[in-house]
């Protein structure tokens, strides 16, 4: 790790009964794609990715903390539920395996605040439209053609129906450690959204 910077992102966590959800579907997956060079999210690793925010200068985490709470705040709390079974960019070619989340739109204006706030802190935007979905597993880099032709052959037979729902109350701010075991998740900070949703901003 580089001198004084660390890895981070934002993120909400997941109720305890949608993580066994997770775990149970993703054990049932493994069982019809094991022969596939596939590398498996832990279900204790599995989150719904507000902002990803990669190096950061330890000397900025106290202004980070401080704006992400100030804008959390904004926001009541709201709950989100997962089901259904996509990939990344598609399940023609498969390279990232997800569970969808619909939530209401305060989870986008959250999302949305959040990646503002950011960006007056240095720290660009995504190019790309927030997709909000949790990670089960990812195609190793040494996968065949054969082997994501294959995959997507097996997830546009799965029909994943409603896995569980999550009440959202914090925000939190994680340390990734990335490690040939695989990532490690430190949270570092949690912010809350505010309680009372008669003066919040929908």
């Amino acid at each position: 790790m580089k001198t004084g910077v660390i890895r981070a992102f934002i993120a909400v966590d997941l109720s305890p009964e949608l993580k066994q959800a997770l775990a149970q579907l993703a054990q049932e997956l493994k069982q019809r794609m094991g022969h596939l060079p596939l590398k498996w999210v832990p279900p204790e690793n599995i989150h719904l990715t507000l902002k990803f925010l990669g190096d950061i200068s330890v000397r900025n985490l106290r202004l980070i903390q401080e704006m992400l709470a100030r804008e959390t705040a904004l926001y009541p709390p709201f709950e989100f539920s997962a089901g259904t079974l996509g990939a990344f960019p598609n399940t023609r070619h498969p390279r990232v395996i997800w569970v969808g989340v619909e939530g209401p739109q305060v989870l986008y204006n959250l999302q949305e605040g959040i990646e503002r706030v950011m960006a007056r802190l240095g720290y660009p935007p995504d190019s790309r439209p927030f997709f909000p979905h949790l990670t089960l597993a990812r195609m190793a880099r040494t996968a065949r053609a054969e082997d994501i032709r294959n995959l997507g052959l097996l997830l546009r037979k799965e029909n994943v129906g409603y896995l569980g729902s999550t009440r959202v109350d914090q925000v939190h701010l994680y340390q990734s450690d990335l490690r040939p075991s695989g990532a490690v998740y430190t949270r570092l900070f949690s912010a809350s959204l505010r309680p009372s949703e008669s003066t919040a901003v929908i």
